[in-house]
């Protein structure tokens, strides 16, 4: 039994598909297929159902590929106590970022971030949340940053920054007078939201969740990008809430209708998350030190209160 006989056994338990795995993990099919054939000898059981459509596992084959991914993840620990020791921070690095963070953290960090550390080859992708959760489960991405807090028992959430939720309001709403707004001021059928599968949306709903204040409204309007809220709000159709840190760009005319709400301010939490199996640590050490050291000056907001960024059924 090797361990790259264990990474195919792996491969095909996640994709469900001999061929499929095998493009994955760069061999032909039939070698694929030969290699999980020995290990199921040399055990003698079957790890997979192969009469199903799609393949399943077996009993006994899914307590093998849970055992598998804890062996696997030991062998991988293996190399990165060997960098750690050298002092090696390098290597592939997957990283997963939530839409609303990626356009105004990225330009941040990265360019500080690839100087001090140019053997570290970052792959980055936009994800959501859910995605970002079900790809470190399965170890398709090492880290991410995500809204916090998730709460999932194999992932660990170092906190980054806390970002307040600031509200556009065009001229012609009735809170663009005030100063700062309260939660109750809020009119959910007026708010402009993301389209669903944004954490950010789903906060926004947890922090009208209790608020009575609705009216009938003759549409319903969700976008995927932020800008396009901020145009339709120009428009006078509704007002929308913004991330703090996507308010610093704003030209000075649309920074007039902004509204801070009235402390605690409600804000994200906006995390660096991993496995707990703390793969690439040293990796994983050197982003959070680069991106705390550039947000620290851009976030001064203390008091705060976290909305949560997951729906609420």
């Amino acid at each position: 039994m090797t361990i790259t006989q264990l990474q195919y056994v792996l491969a095909v338990a996640e994709y469900k598909n001999f061929t499929l795995a095998a493009e994955k993990c760069f061999v032909t099919q039939p070698t694929l297929s030969m290699q999980i054939q020995k290990i199921e000898d040399e055990l003698g059981i079957l790890i997979f159902d192969r009469s199903k459509k799609p393949i399943q596992l077996t009993d006994i084959g899914l307590k093998i590929v849970n055992q598998a991914k804890n062996i696997v993840n030991e062998v991988d620990r293996i190399q990165d106590i060997v960098q750690h020791q050298k002092g090696f921070i390098g290597g592939e690095f997957r990283l997963g970022i939530i839409p609303t963070v990626m356009p105004t953290l990225l330009p941040m960090f990265l360019n500080n971030f690839i100087k001090k550390y140019p053997k570290v080859k970052l792959i980055i992708e936009e994800l959501n949340t859910d995605e970002i959760i079900k790809r470190l489960h399965n170890g398709h991405i090492d880290a991410a940053i995500a809204a916090t807090p998730l709460n999932e028992e194999k992932i660990k959430e170092v906190v980054l920054y806390f970002e307040p939720f600031m509200a556009y309001v065009p001229e012609n709403n009735s809170i663009f007078k005030k100063t700062e707004i309260e939660v109750n001021d809020l009119n959910l059928d007026e708010i402009l939201l993301l389209q669903d599968g944004h954490c950010f949306r789903d906060g926004i709903l947890n922090l009208c969740k209790n608020n009575e204040k609705q009216n009938k409204s003759n549409f319903q309007l969700e976008s995927g990008s932020f800008e396009t809220l901020i145009k339709l709000a120009d428009e006078g159709l509704g007002i929308t809430l913004l991330p703090f840190l996507h308010t610093l760009d704003l030209n000075e005319k649309n920074k007039s209708k902004l509204r801070h709400f009235k402390e605690p301010k409600p804000a994200r939490e906006v995390s660096l998350i991993y496995p707990k199996t703390e793969l690439k640590i040293h990796i994983i050490d050197a982003l959070r030190t680069t991106i705390a050291g550039v947000v620290k000056g851009a976030i001064v907001f203390q008091n705060v209160e976290i909305i949560s960024p997951k729906s609420i059924k």
